[in-house]
């Protein structure tokens, strides 16, 4: 479904300069390559977050191993 609308805002209107008024309109750019580049950052994440990723993933890899000392195990299974 498209729903399109025209309206006029003279609120708004009142603030445009003339120049505003008078300027070209932007220029249309194919939606493609902007998508692509959208997708790309959304993906990578921010350098500040990737230390921090790589540093938890350490300390998660530290946390897997034993927490028991073979003595404290042997005492526990007494």
């Amino acid at each position: 479904m498209l729903l399109s609308a025209c309206a006029e805002f003279p609120a708004l209107d009142a603030r445009m300069s003339e120049a505003d008024r008078s300027a070209a309109y932007p220029a249309l750019i194919p939606l493609g390559p902007l998508l692509a580049q959208a997708d790309a950052a959304a993906l990578a994440p921010p350098p500040d977050l990737t230390s921090r990723i790589a540093g938890l993933t350490a300390r998660a890899a530290a946390l897997r191993g034993a927490v028991l000392t073979p003595a404290e195990q042997a005492r526990l299974a007494r």
